[in-house]
């Protein structure tokens, strides 16, 4: 049975959805184990088991976070031959794509990236043209490294639960030599809100907002949602670019996304088109957005998003 070797950075307290949906494909392909970097703590462990890790992988190091990729890579590369994986997957994340490449550099394997289904023959699907097309391609090579898009299937724990085993991987000395150091990080304010990649319902807004996040951010607090925005948005320095979706953000699928004043170009429609309900408000009516939304609304936001805010204060007493 191949073995298939699934890459998570920094699990943290809880496992993040798109860490189950690597593992859900890794199963499907073989015989599952898991490369980690970080602190482990013993629950995400035994969630890890729960969804089908036979091993768990940990660099001899603990200090790779105090670098940029490169010594990561390096003991992925380290991991692989030790667990003689044929198949890596990780996140579709910038950092994650940087790694998988450094990875097929070190290891000559094929990378495939914006994957978004694997088959069984390790076949895999793959986004293309803002989401527009879907296309196959696999890797000729022993070792296949996929980045895999987040909310690209539903995980599945397997029927039956492990125990894994953990292995040490030695890191070569060499890993962290010509490295680029991080000399200083500082903490992000907590925003109390779910993280937009898993978040159940999202508000987003784009060019409309001219700057201002208020209607959005209030209208998100009262439904517990997320808040997104678009590459225009970010762009503009209005609010963050860990908050993007779209072809060069994220890629998000909550039940609920509301979109205010954003165009719905194909870039961002590629980030949120498999959201289950879709509801757009914007002042033109020739928008692109209404084309994929379930409900438009052409209006001002400004006026919108506030009644809408007040009338589900209202119902909730």
């Amino acid at each position: 049975m191949a073995k298939v070797l699934v890459f998570i950075d920094n699990p943290g307290p809880a496992l993040k959805k798109s860490s189950l949906e690597l593992l859900t494909i890794a199963r499907s392909l073989g015989e599952p184990a898991v490369a980690f970097n970080g602190e482990l703590h013993d629950d995400v462990a035994a969630a890890l088991g729960a969804y089908g890790a036979q091993a768990l992988y940990r660099p001899s190091a603990d200090d790779l976070d105090d670098y940029l990729v490169g010594p990561k890579a390096s003991y992925l590369a380290a991991a692989v031959l030790t667990a003689d994986a044929t198949v890596v997957l990780t996140e579709n994340s910038a950092e994650g794509r940087e790694i998988a490449a450094r990875l097929g550099i070190k290891l000559g394997a094929g990378v495939i990236t914006d994957v978004v289904a694997v088959d069984q023959d390790g076949t895999a699907h793959k986004s293309v043209l803002a989401g527009s097309y879907t296309t196959t391609a696999k890797a000729t090579t022993p070792v296949s490294v996929l980045t895999v898009k987040a909310n690209s299937i539903t995980p599945e724990p397997a029927v039956t639960g492990t125990a894994p085993q953990a292995v040490t991987v030695e890191l070569p000395e060499t890993a962290t030599a010509a490295s680029a150091r991080v000399t200083a990080r500082s903490e992000k304010a907590a925003s109390g809100r779910p993280d937009l990649s898993d978040a159940r319902i999202i508000v987003a807004g784009g060019r409309g907002v001219d700057g201002n996040f208020g209607p959005v951010e209030e209208l998100a607090d009262v439904l517990g949602a997320a808040i997104g925005a678009s590459r225009a948005a970010t762009d503009a320095g209005w609010i963050g670019h860990e908050a993007q979706i779209g072809q060069t953000g994220k890629t998000v699928s909550p039940q609920l996304y509301i979109s205010a004043g954003i165009s719905g170009a194909i870039q961002q429609k590629a980030g949120m088109q498999t959201a289950k309900v879709i509801v757009a408000v914007n002042k033109d009516a020739e928008s692109p957005v209404f084309e994929i939304a379930d409900f438009g609304i052409v209006g001002d936001l400004f006026q919108v998003l506030p009644q809408a805010t007040a009338e589900i204060k209202k119902r909730r007493g």
